[in-house]
């Protein structure tokens, strides 16, 4: 890999640092040639640390290591993207991530939409709501539903509907997102699941 480390006349590069698994951003560091290199041949990241004037293994002191999984280098070569796996908290404050965030899995929109139905479950008394009202009406109903819009999704599927095929696997997603918070699931344990398949 040809990284540029004399762009900024300092020989450093900054490395941001990215959970290998949840995506999260853990923290930003800067490498010399002789960090990099380091944390190749250790497969434990190192860096340069400005104020130390030194190498530094993260780590090295707290046993939080950063376990490298894969580096990549941007467009301009001035810039490494470094995926690990962490052991323990990355911030010296014992926070998960230099911005005091919980390194935990997400995804996108859909962790948006379990926490909307999340909330519908908690207020399940709210007479307008659609989600509410099959919470409400309890788990035989809500797998009926995950039923029907599965029927429906196989029966779009045979078809040349794009239109119709995707609605309907929306609404069996969107159900089945249901069924699991009403038997006290989210999106995350099927994905540990599929995980310890692979």
């Amino acid at each position: 890999m040809e990284i540029d480390f004399n762009k900024n006349n300092d020989g450093l590069v900054p490395a941001i640092i990215q959970d290998a698994k949840t995506k999260n951003v853990l923290m930003l560091g800067y490498m010399n040639q002789e960090a990099y290199q380091k944390t190749i041949e250790t497969q434990k990241v190192t860096f340069f640390s400005r104020s130390k004037q030194r190498l530094w293994t993260k780590g090295e002191e707290s046993g939080n290591f950063l376990n490298l999984v894969e580096i990549k280098n941007d467009c301009d070569k001035d810039t490494l993207l470094v995926f690990v796996h962490p052991v323990g908290p990355t911030c010296h404050t014992g926070s998960d991530t230099c911005w005091n965030e919980e390194n935990k899995q997400e995804f996108g929109f859909l962790s948006e939409l379990e926490n909307t139905i999340s909330n519908r479950k908690q207020n399940s008394d709210d007479e307008k709501s659609y989600v509410a009202s099959l919470f409400r009406k309890g788990i035989n109903k809500v797998a009926q539903k995950v039923g029907e819009e599965a029927v429906e999704v196989v029966i779009e599927a045979k078809d040349d509907n794009e239109e119709l095929f995707l609605n309907e696997s929306a609404d069996l997603l969107f159900h089945y997102l249901i069924l699991l918070q009403a038997k006290g699931y989210t999106l995350k344990d099927v994905v540990q699941v599929l995980e310890k398949r692979a």
